[in-house]
């Protein structure tokens, strides 16, 4: 297996990656050019973007500005701190309740909602079909974590038609980290790219309409795009913040931690090592488990290709960080295997037409062994000509302590409050926990 020169990805990475001539990544290389775009300029053409949608929506009556989907996680936060208290919009707040919720999570929607003033609508799933789907979906495309996605990308849409609001604003799109597309071309939301990458290319009549799923198109309703008519006729269109912005998610961290009353982690987790991203979702260690059971590398991977992009982690860092947290198996494995009425070689069965075997070979004795790993290419040659400049902000410094976990300076856990419930009090709330609500 082939990785960059420069971060840690390896060349199954996906969405699909791609390698130049000196072995650095595609994702590298997009974040490499973000020191030639005029930021100033960009800002300056997404002020004015907001500010005509605005005066359209106020012109007509509009309560609402613009629609941010949002699931009270740190680009949650920033995002409305920037649609509201910077560009000064009045934003329609919308969540797909997915129903795999951290108490850290609801504790961080509800300070959202109730820091900025704004309005929140959040569709629930139920709970049976969210396990039937799961289970289903484990099973065809190795996605335990299918309906969120589906529902995070259909909702808003189905609530902008309801409630004529053309605009939706998203934080990135799913090509910043392997570098699918450029910054030239200012994707914007398409159907395509919700159905393909989303959805997996699966919509909810496939899913119907398969006798083996026992789904029926009730529990499927959440994820009903609406018809192009209907988008159409109210002018749906989402754009996305990381194509008019310097996009660092450590700053926007620093951001909603000091002026937005963010809370993140203040323990180690399983698979990554840092505390504020992917909080609010219990199952996503599980979902990012499963990319490692079938591509041989995880979230470590994800986050610390990103801190080394920004110069602030060595690759040889990068490396460690990847030997220790990329292997683990979740102990929140245990919930969702029974939350799913299977044992875990039934998960793992399901998964095994679906592993690289590039990566990964099944021995005598019938286990999966991976073999190869970035741990292996620390010295391969153009590492040393692929470096980027190092910053003197280190990921794993006393500073960033609250931001990323590191056993030398341990992060503090402070007493988590719950916004006022209205007569003055506020709840105080666990870190973590799964719950259903």
């Amino acid at each position: 297996m082939r990785y960059c020169q420069r971060c840690l990805y390896p060349e199954n990475a996906k969405p699909t990656i791609i390698f130049d001539e000196q072995g650095i990544c595609s994702g590298c290389r997009h974040h490499e050019s973000r020191g030639r775009i005029d930021w100033t300029e960009r800002e300056k053409k997404l002020r004015t973007l907001l500010t005509e949608y605005r005066d359209k929506q106020r012109a007509a009556g509009a309560i609402y500005d613009c629609i941010v989907p949002v699931s009270g996680g740190k680009d949650s936060h920033f995002q409305v701190y920037l649609i509201k208290e910077v560009y000064g919009l009045n934003p329609l707040c919308v969540t797909f309740n997915h129903c795999f919720n951290t108490s850290l999570g609801l504790r961080n929607l509800n300070n959202l909602i109730s820091r900025f003033g704004v309005d929140l609508i959040r569709f629930t799933a139920n709970p049976e079909s969210v396990r039937k789907i799961a289970r289903y979906m484990v099973k065809r495309v190795g996605d335990i974590t299918w309906h969120y996605h589906a529902g995070i990308m259909t909702v808003p849409f189905q609530v902008a038609v309801k409630y004529k609001v053309p605009l939706i604003v998203w934080p990135e799109h799913y090509g910043e980290l392997t570098g699918v597309f450029t910054l030239d071309d200012m994707v914007e939301f398409t159907k395509w790219v919700r159905q393909e990458h989303d959805m997996r290319g699966i919509e909810p009549e496939d899913i119907a309409n398969d006798p083996a799923s026992g789904i029926t198109m009730r529990d499927l309703y959440p994820y009903i795009y609406p018809t192009d008519e209907e988008l159409e006729e109210v002018g749906v269109r989402g754009i996305y913040l990381v194509n008019y912005i310097y996009w660092d998610p450590k700053a926007q961290s620093e951001l909603v931690l000091e002026k937005c009353g963010f809370q993140p982690l203040a323990r180690k987790r399983d698979r990554t090592f840092h505390l504020c991203a992917k909080t609010d979702d219990h199952a996503n260690e599980v979902h990012d488990y499963m990319k490692y059971l079938k591509f041989g590398y995880g979230r470590a991977t994800d986050d610390a290709s990103t801190e080394i992009r920004y110069g602030r982690m060595t690759r040889e860092e990068g490396i460690e960080v990847v030997r220790e947290y990329d292997h683990v198996r979740p102990k929140s494995l245990d919930y969702y295997l029974k939350f799913l009425g299977m044992t875990e070689s039934e998960f793992e069965g399901a998964l095994e037409p679906m592993r690289d075997r590039r990566i990964w070979k099944k021995g005598p004795d019938g286990r999966w062994a991976i073999t190869d790993s970035v741990i292996n290419h620390q010295d391969d040659p153009g590492v040393e000509a692929a470096r980027v400049s190092q910053s003197k902000d280190r990921t794993f410094s006393r500073e960033n302590s609250r931001l990323y976990y590191n056993p030398k300076y341990p992060p503090v856990l402070p007493e988590m409050a719950a916004p006022s419930n209205g007569n003055g009090h506020g709840a105080t709330v666990k870190e973590e926990g799964f719950v259903i609500q």
